[in-house]
């Protein structure tokens, strides 16, 4: 059957929508113009201020520490509770409440989060905003190696358990190298979604530090410029690696688990 090329048009549409502004965007960020609207001509130069500004430098090196921070908790993590939940759980409910923070409002999960930090008289800083993301992105990781998890030989674990080895050996030698394609595309997702968040690092990160995309809100306030323009190319750069990255992972470990 000859599929009509009117079907495509949707499809472009939705395309066009989603990555057009992506494209203006990065388009102007090489304007030499100061105008966020009107090109005037390729420059790098609002890269160069960048470089030179203490206060996005500052909000860089925090939002690293708390994307790698909250990558390792969410990883550890989330990596032990779909193990737990695909080999020793069959319990729906447990399932739907480890996955419930990927599917909450960022808004509720923050308001909650200040919430639990004051009842426990735990002072805002980066450590706090490390936790929070540790914990949002946690189900994230969970839901990316519990899908791993429905692809690995478990025939494997049962012939290291017959052997003589124990459930720790067994999950470290034969589990874990099953996983690791999982795992590292986990961690990428957690790094990125850590790496992009506002409203959570918002409401738990307190008044003394910032991270980037609370120095973009600050900035943006005053209106749009080829420098905002710039960073936010910049950020998108890196999401788009880790993501693709991550998923070049999945692949490879999914063409082993064929092979």
């Amino acid at each position: 059957m000859r599929r009509s090329k009117l079907l495509f048009v949707p499809f472009w549409a939705t395309y066009v929508f989603l990555y057009l502004p992506i494209v203006v965007l990065v388009v102007m960020s090489f304007n030499s113009g100061r105008s966020a609207y009107t090109y005037e001509g390729f420059s790098l130069k609002w890269y160069g201020e960048l470089a030179h500004d203490d206060r996005v430098r500052d909000g860089l090196v925090n939002t690293l520490i708390v994307a790698a921070g909250s990558t390792v908790i969410a990883t550890v993590l989330g990596t032990l509770l779909a193990v737990g939940l695909a080999r020793h759980s069959r319990s729906k409910l447990l399932d739907a409440i480890a996955l419930m923070p990927a599917v909450l409002p960022d808004l509720v999960i923050a308001i909650g989060l200040l919430l639990f930090y004051g009842l426990i008289a735990l002072t805002l800083g980066l450590y706090s905003t490390v936790l929070a993301h540790g914990l949002f992105s946690m189900s994230f990781v969970a839901a990316v190696v519990r899908t791993r998890l429905a692809n690995a030989d478990t025939s494997l674990e049962e012939a290291s358990r017959d052997l003589g080895a124990g459930p720790v050996e067994t999950f470290i030698r034969i589990t874990l190298p099953q996983l690791a394609p999982g795992i590292v595309a986990g961690a990428l997702l957690a790094f990125t979604l850590s790496l992009d968040e506002f409203v959570i690092a918002y409401f738990t990160i307190g008044n003394t530090e910032q991270t980037l995309p609370i120095v973009i809100y600050s900035m943006i306030r005053f209106g749009v410029t080829p420098k905002i323009n710039a960073l936010a190319a910049i950020l998108l750069l890196v999401s788009f690696t880790a993501v693709i990255a991550g998923q070049r992972m999945t692949k490879i470990g999914e063409a082993r688990a064929q092979d």
